[in-house]
């Protein structure tokens, strides 16, 4: 009696697998993932470089007072940001999230030029 049901399960289990719909993800683009992972270790290497990079452009807006200020809380939580998004690319760079291996901060390094 047990071995019927347990043939009736390994049919069902047989049938549910050959009728399922087959997932496709997307390949792997190994230029595009090493790329994800590059970006990731340096913005993990030089997240802290927005401390003085928003101290500055603050100055420059602003004022020293501010610059020395709100530059500074500015550049230490921009700084986070950055070095948090790359642990996470390099952590995630074998798979194509977001879509295309696409930079999940902008710009993507801490110099390069904002174009969004």
């Amino acid at each position: 009696m047990k071995q019927s049901g347990l043939r009736v399960g390994l049919l069902a289990a047989v049938f549910v697998c050959a009728t399922a719909p087959r997932a496709s993800a997307e390949n792997m683009d190994a230029t595009k993932a090493f790329t994800k992972f590059t970006r990731g270790a340096v913005n993990v290497v030089t997240g802290w470089v927005e401390i003085p990079k928003r101290i500055h452009e603050t100055t420059v807006l602003s004022g020293p007072p501010a610059g020395f200020t709100w530059g500074l809380i500015r550049g230490v939580g921009y700084g986070l940001i950055r070095t948090v998004a790359g642990v996470y690319e390099v952590l995630t760079f074998p798979f194509p999230a977001p879509p295309g291996y696409e930079s999940v901060i902008q710009p993507e390094y801490v110099y390069s030029v904002d174009t969004k």
